[in-house]
Parts: structure tokens; C-alpha cells; sequence
């Protein structure tokens, strides 16, 4: 079998940490995957991964294995790209992770993104803020999206890309009035304390969200604490939360600028204090750019794409 298949594989074994999952990803069957996993250990002349009754991880020389397999993927990558590609036409996948609150950001960033460039097929994945930092050491994520105040440019092995400040909404649903059946449109409130959107029946982000921190932070320097009757790692969920009951939220305005057009809301900038949340592009510093990625840190300063952020970012009047 092919050396680079057989290294895919143990790639996706520890990505999926599960021998059938992982087998899926490779649209093959399980049998089919530790069979090439034995064969790469035979051609490697050690054990690569531990066995048990379920996946138990990669011995020392197996994250050793894994390494150089990353690394050999990538540079296959990258010759790819370059055979298929022309001058300014990149040809191949860009996997993008980025933080929930960021995601219509992004989505606007890839379509834009692959009809300046047809032959880039994006890949969009809604991360943590961890999860996404990992993937781009690990190699498995090309780009992210994410909180810039987690990462220090100067020893975090990453190179950021400043995009926009978010800042934070108090979402409610509109009182309907009279007789309407039909909701109002939605509208922009007058500017709301964070102390007092603390008394508000909250759905918030779960605590494991970086965004979360950053709420939790701002209702802390208010002198108040918020007590969510809900919580959820989704942010559409935030969104159906407040437009299926009383529930209020408080959502990112890139969040708050994709929902502008559906009916119903009130949207009231959060003061006391003021929260502003840099955000930005993330890649590694030691690893060369694909024909892909270069195109799209390219994108990311060219100044049609800095127009969209003024409406997509959510600095709302």
C-alpha cells in the first residue's frame, strides 16, 4: 500500500480516536484500516498504536510516526496545489477552524472567498477556541478564527491577522402589541448596563466557550453575576432561544448582524462597562503556506473584504 495512505490513516485514527470513525473519514472499511495500520508498523519495525478493546492512543514512537506524517502530508498537499493551481487561480481544500460567535463572519469570508477563487473548496468547522489552536499545531486545521487576546504572537508558534473587534448585545424578544399576530420588525434598543441584563432569564454559551469568559468577565466588572436558566455550545441556539420563549441573550454582534432581517428582536449594545473582543486570523509561523492559504490571507486584507467586516462584524447603529 501506498506509505502516504497508510500514514492518512494513522492521522484520522488519532484525529477520530476511534478505529471505526476514522475508517469512515477514509471511506473505507475498519478491517481495511488496522490491516494498513499493522502493515505500516511492519514497514516501520515497532509498534505504532496501542491496542486494547477500543482505541488507547499512539505509543512514544507512534507520536513520533505521526509527526513526520503530518509533516509529509503536508508538503504532499502543498505540491498538489502547486501542479493543479495557476498563477492566480489555487486549486485545493482550506480547512478553517473558527470560534462559534465568528461563524457568519467566516461563512461571508469562504463564499466571497471561493467565488474570487472557484477552484478553493473551503472546509468550515465551529470550534473551540483549544480545539482550534490544537488543530493548527496538529496541522489538521490550515487556518482559525478566533480570540485574539489567547495567543501571544511572540512564543505561541502563531502568526495572527487582526480582523475586527466583537462587541455584545442584550437580545429580547419585541412585546407584540394589540391584536398583531405578525412580529414587528426588529429593531435597535437604547444602550442597556451590563448589571441590569443580568437580571434577564438568560440562555448564555456553556462555560467552556471562550466567549463565555469574556461574558462572564464583563457581568463580574458590573458588579453582578448572571445565573443562565440555559445554556448551550450553539450559537443559532442562542438565537432560537430568544424567538421561541421569554428568554433573553447576550450574543456577539457578528451574531447579531446576520439576525438584523428576522422579525421580531431587540438588539441593546451592552455598557458598564464596554467590551471589546479582538478577533482575527490565526496560522502557524513555521509552516509554509498552501497555494490556498495564501490566497486566502491574501483575501483577508484586501479592502473589499475589510468593507464587508463594517456590516458583517456587528458595529451597529
Amino acid at each position: 500500500m501506498n506509505l502516504l495512505t497508510s500514514l492518512r490513516y494513522l492521522v484520522a485514527l488519532h484525529d477520530h480516536r476511534h478505529f471505526e470513525r476514522a475508517a469512515r473519514a477514509c471511506h473505507i472499511t475498519q478491517p481495511a484500516l488496522s490491516n494498513a495500520l499493522r502493515s505500516l508498523e511492519r514497514e516501520m519495525g515497532t509498534p505504532i498504536v496501542r491496542r486494547g478493546r477500543t482505541y488507547s492512543g499512539l505509543t512514544p514512537e507512534g507520536e513520533q510516526v505521526l509527526a513526520s506524517a503530518r509533516r509529509m502530508l503536508h508538503e504532499h498537499e502543498m505540491l498538489q496545489q502547486s501542479l493543479a493551481s495557476q498563477a492566480d487561480q489555487p486549486v485545493g481544500r482550506l480547512r478553517l477552524g473558527v470560534v462559534p460567535s465568528a461563524v457568519p463572519v467566516a461563512t461571508r469570508f469562504c463564499a466571497l472567498l471561493q467565488a474570487r477563487h472557484p477552484g478553493v473548496s473551503p472546509v468550515l468547522l465551529s470550534l473551540p477556541s483549544g480545539e482550534i489552536e490544537a488543530g493548527l499545531k496538529a496541522m489538521s486545521l490550515d487556518l482559525g478564527l478566533g480570540f485574539l487576546e489567547r495567543v501571544n504572537p511572540r512564543n505561541s508558534g502563531f502568526q495572527v491577522l487582526a480582523q475586527y473587534q466583537e462587541h455584545h448585545y442584550l437580545v429580547t424578544r419585541a412585546p407584540r402589541s394589540g391584536r398583531a399576530k405578525a412580529p414587528a420588525a426588529s429593531r435597535m434598543g437604547e444602550p442597556v448596563p451590563w448589571s441590569e441584563a443580568a437580571q434577564q432569564p438568560l440562555c448564555l454559551l456553556t462555560p467552556d466557550m471562550h466567549n463565555r469568559s469574556v461574558v462572564d468577565a464583563a457581568f463580574a466588572r458590573a458588579g453582578a453575576v448572571a445565573r443562565p436558566v440555559m445554556e448551550t455550545n450553539s450559537v443559532f441556539a442562542l438565537a432560537l432561544a430568544v424567538r421561541s420563549g421569554p428568554l433573553a441573550s447576550v450574543m456577539p454582534g457578528a451574531l447579531v448582524a446576520s439576525l438584523r432581517d428576522q422579525p421580531g428582536l431587540v438588539f441593546r449594545p451592552l455598557t458598564r462597562p464596554d467590551v471589546q473582543t479582538p478577533v482575527g486570523f490565526l496560522t502557524r509561523r513555521d509552516v509554509a503556506s498552501t497555494r490556498v492559504l495564501a490566497a486566502a490571507l491574501a483575501w483577508a486584507q484586501d479592502p473589499a473584504w475589510r468593507a464587508e467586516l463594517a456590516t458583517l462584524s456587528g458595529t451597529l447603529s
